[in-house]
């Protein structure tokens, strides 16, 4: 469709705001930009900035926020800092069929993975994690702190937790340069026999929305992870998914005694380290 063509049916939608109406001003707009976005623009396109939508419908700079607020909330767009508004990418989708890797399943759906490191120190477990890593009170620990990132978009925080012993010489620059399990893998010789990962539904707090750059309260995906080589646990993490950017997937197979679900680890396009 050429850009006049879209132009033209785009304004000619702006009369369809009712100011009379019960129905707030924000959801009315919120409803003529998802039909735009859903019959107008591609996967990635810019959609118009707050002043152009303002003057477009001429409505205030906060109904128009409230109505971005909503699409970007229900998947619709992504909100790039400094950038503007873009037509969302399909949300990541994670088969929890079997153990995943962030980074490589990111490549694998055609996305450019990156983390950045918030934090990486070595301190001792305190009592409660030491029950859930099954260390001594006390032990050294790993403590690693990252932001994941799909295409530039921030997805995920998380911390991870790994015994000292097991990975002696880690470092933070090492961490700079590769994923976590491909240094396990390549420098440690880790050999990972099971992996077991715990989802529950939350809302995005105050910090999180800031470190996820997603309206606080939103929908968010709390992750924990356990991972172990043998019986020894070598990984525990928590995280914080963007519930607008992740799908789970788990198939249910038809046995003799009817209907088994089975689940595997792994984040709406979901991965780890």
């Amino acid at each position: 469709m050429g850009e006049w063509k879209r132009k033209t049916e785009m304004n000619e939608r702006s009369s369809a705001l009712d100011k009379t109406s019960d129905e707030p001003l924000y959801i009315q707009l919120y409803t003529i930009l998802q039909e735009e976005i859903e019959s107008l623009y591609h996967m990635g396109d810019q959609i118009d900035s707050e002043r152009e939508i303002c003057l477009k419908y001429g409505v205030s700079r906060t109904t128009v926020r409230l109505a971005l607020e909503l699409l970007e909330k229900r998947g619709y767009i992504d909100k790039v800092q400094g950038k503007g508004n873009f037509v969302s990418k399909p949300k990541i989708s994670q088969d929890l069929m079997h153990f995943y890797s962030f980074t490589e399943e990111m490549i694998k759906m055609g996305r450019v993975p990156s983390s950045e490191l918030a934090g990486f120190e070595v301190i001792e477990a305190s009592e409660g994690l030491a029950a859930r890593m099954e260390l001594s009170h006390g032990e050294k620990v790993y403590k690693i702190d990252r932001i994941r990132y799909a295409d530039h978009i921030p997805v995920m925080q998380e911390v991870s937790y790994l015994p000292y012993d097991r990975f002696t010489g880690l470092s933070r620059d090492r961490l700079l340069e590769e994923s976590i399990y491909k240094i396990m893998n390549d420098e440690f010789d880790v050999k990972i026999s099971n992996a077991e990962e715990y989802l529950n539904p939350v809302l995005i707090n105050r910090l999180e929305s800031l470190l996820l750059e997603t309206p606080e309260g939103g929908p968010g995906l709390k992750i924990t992870r356990i991972t172990r080589e043998g019986g020894r646990i070598i990984e525990y993490t928590n995280g914080i998914a963007r519930g607008d950017k992740f799908t789970y997937r788990v198939n249910l197979e038809i046995g003799r005694a009817g209907a088994t679900g089975k689940t595997a680890d792994s984040p709406s396009e979901s991965v780890k380290p």
